[in-house]
């Protein structure tokens, strides 16, 4: 007898229990609130100093928000000169919105995005865009094609040095632009 009074009670608990979780309930109704702090005072807990996360350079929105001379792959003229770019002459594809790299700001005398083909080629064509002092130049730059990357270290304000690495180490190639005062001219090509 003793052992059906505790399976009874032990049915009836689980079937209040069933009872009690409807389809419209939610985990957040049933999360408990906070628990009571503890009467004694003590320091307050400290966090463990974590250094200020880092972007790689050239990613997309790098630099402070507002701030013109900050790398910003997403900025306006970036995504109006994609879109409006001739289709790729390769696929007969418009290009990805999303740039695979750059340095695109509105200060350097000449700063690049690089973007591929709308494609699912498993290599899409790629293309450098050109940019002075912000500005999208589309016409008069030499051949731009098949460049996937920027040198950081060969690229200064007012040269661009793009790279096209074919996933060899050491035969990448990287050739260089410069903004002369008035146009975009190419200055080098030299092994990465």
């Amino acid at each position: 007898m003793k052992w059906a009074a505790v399976i009874g009670v032990a049915a009836g608990a689980i079937v209040l229990t069933v009872a009690g979780c409807g389809s419209g309930d939610s985990t957040v109704s049933k999360t408990p609130g906070p628990t009571a702090v503890s009467e004694t005072p003590g320091p307050p807990p400290t966090a463990a100093a974590q250094p200020p996360p880092t972007v790689a350079s050239g990613a997309p929105g790098t630099g402070t928000a507002g701030d013109p001379c900050a790398v910003n792959l997403a900025a306006p003229e970036v995504v109006r000169a994609i879109s409006e770019l001739p289709r790729d002459p390769r696929s007969d594809q418009g290009w990805r919105a999303e740039p695979l790299a750059g340095n695109y700001n509105e200060c350097a005398q000449l700063s690049a995005v690089i973007v591929r083909a709308n494609t699912n080629s498993e290599n899409p064509n790629t293309r450098a865009l050109l940019f002075h002092l912000g500005k999208f130049i589309p016409t008069g730059v030499p051949d731009t094609y098949g460049f996937n990357g920027l040198e950081s270290s060969e690229t200064t304000g007012d040269t661009v040095a793009l790279k096209y690495s074919g996933g060899v180490p050491g035969l990448d190639s990287v050739v260089k632009f410069r903004w002369n005062g008035s146009a975009v001219e190419l200055i080098g090509n030299t092994p990465g």
